[in-house]
């Protein structure tokens, strides 16, 4: 990436802040029960509005009503079976972008079989730990360049973030969007450029919801943004509000309260001024 082309991308990422905070954007979520408030309100905390579904008639008014829809396949409940198909199939006839957190695929044969429903109204943002980057490309039929992994543990990731490289840029150049990679560094992708993001905290895997709240947090940005700024954005305000948050906090409990109240604070600058590397895909 040339230093003119950084530079506006830096730009657009301190605007998407900018706008979020300006418009209040609502971003529905259909998302696991064990983190729906984590999630909602790290979206309030962006400036974001929240709205949270799980009926297949809901899901398809929410995808005309909000700017972008978050969906997250934990702790699934049989109504799912038709309404994530029903959401995805109602983002894609109004050109709607939506959020896909594939968490804990590889456990039940739902997860598997929407995973692969899916595929046919791509998601504008995937974003998951490397083992499940790498699961939804093998079961999208991407990966060209195999690599040994160990699978998902689980919701947690037993592969780095390096081995889910080629799966993260298959699966954005398939989707014409962005694929978040989390991990100790982070990896964003729009298929063509590949930034690493450091920052954060060892406190954020002590505490239930970091991941998934990320997802959407990035939907709340994908309502102002392109796909792989809206990532990217959600991405550096999440290192900057986990660092900060840890270094006052005293434990897990604390941390959750802090980290809320860091990325409340995050100013357009701060985002777009954040430590990145930079390098093709």
């Amino acid at each position: 990436m040339t230093q003119i082309a950084e530079a506006e991308l830096r730009t657009r990422m301190a605007r998407t802040v900018r706008e979020v905070r300006e418009t209040n954007p609502l971003a529905p979520s259909i998302t696991n029960t064990v983190t729906q408030n984590f999630v909602a309100n790290a979206q309030l905390a962006t400036g974001g509005s929240a709205a949270m579904v799980y009926l297949p008639d809901e899901a398809e008014c929410v995808a005309g009503l909000g700017g972008a829809v978050y969906i997250n396949l934990g702790t699934l409940l049989p109504v799912y079976a038709d309404t994530v198909p029903a959401c995805a199939r109602a983002c894609a006839a109004t050109s709607k972008p939506w959020v896909l957190d594939p968490v804990g695929v590889g456990i039940g044969s739902l997860r598997t079989r929407l995973i692969q429903e899916v595929r046919q109204w791509p998601p504008a943002i995937v974003r998951g730990n490397a083992s499940e980057i790498i699961a939804v490309a093998e079961l999208w039929g991407l990966n060209a360049a195999r690599v040994d992994t160990q699978g998902p543990r689980g919701v947690d990731a037993a592969d780095s973030v390096e081995a889910a490289r080629t799966a993260a840029v298959a699966i954005a150049r398939f989707t014409g969007g962005a694929v978040a990679v989390s991990g100790p560094a982070d990896l964003v992708t729009d298929g063509t450029v590949i930034v690493r993001a450091e920052g954060g905290s060892p406190l954020m895997c002590s505490v239930t919801g970091s991941g998934c709240s990320l997802g959407g947090v990035a939907t709340v940005y994908a309502c102002v943004a392109d796909p792989f700024t809206a990532a990217l954005t959600a991405t550096t305000a999440y290192n900057l509000a986990g660092a900060r948050a840890a270094a006052r906090c005293e434990g897990p409990g604390s941390f959750a309260v802090a980290f809320l109240d860091e990325l409340s604070r995050i100013i357009p600058e701060e985002a777009a001024d954040a430590p990145l590397t930079f390098e093709a895909a």
